[in-house]
């Protein structure tokens, strides 16, 4: 990835949604892992967490501007869950969403990260189903 490809306020996009993607991720993980005690799909979770990782992490962190961030502070529906069902669905949401992001600018240059983040993607919807059905 290069500076000419990329703007710094895409690799803002960049990071948060990486962020996004490995948070929900790791909600849903430890759920699973330590309140179900399943360790096959805790370690399915795991495993495509892991596939989040890019090598361009320093490039777009030096990006990272979190403290201005115009909507950092937390909306009404935000605080409402009614139960953990509630909770995995919405880091089931979060990742899926921030996978879609992902997906989508890594178009503008890295057919491989997009396509990466394709299937991170789809195994989230699998993944959902098996855990809340």
């Amino acid at each position: 990835m290069t500076n000419n490809q990329l703007s710094p306020e895409l690799f803002r996009v960049i990071d948060a949604n990486l962020n996004r993607l490995r948070e929900g991720i790791r909600v849903v993980e430890d759920i699973v892992r330590y309140r179900d005690n399943n360790k096959e799909l805790a370690q399915k979770l795991k495993l495509l967490r892991h596939k989040t990782k890019i090598k361009e992490t320093l490039e777009i962190l030096k990006e990272r501007d979190s403290v201005n961030d115009v909507l950092r502070s937390t909306i009404k529906s935000e605080l409402n869950r009614s139960d953990i069902s509630s909770i995995i669905i919405a880091n089931f949401k979060r990742a899926e969403e921030s996978a879609r992001v992902l997906e989508e600018l890594y178009k503008l240059f890295s057919a491989e990260y997009s396509e990466n983040f394709k299937y991170i993607r789809y195994e989230l919807y699998t993944l959902e189903k098996e855990i809340l059905i």
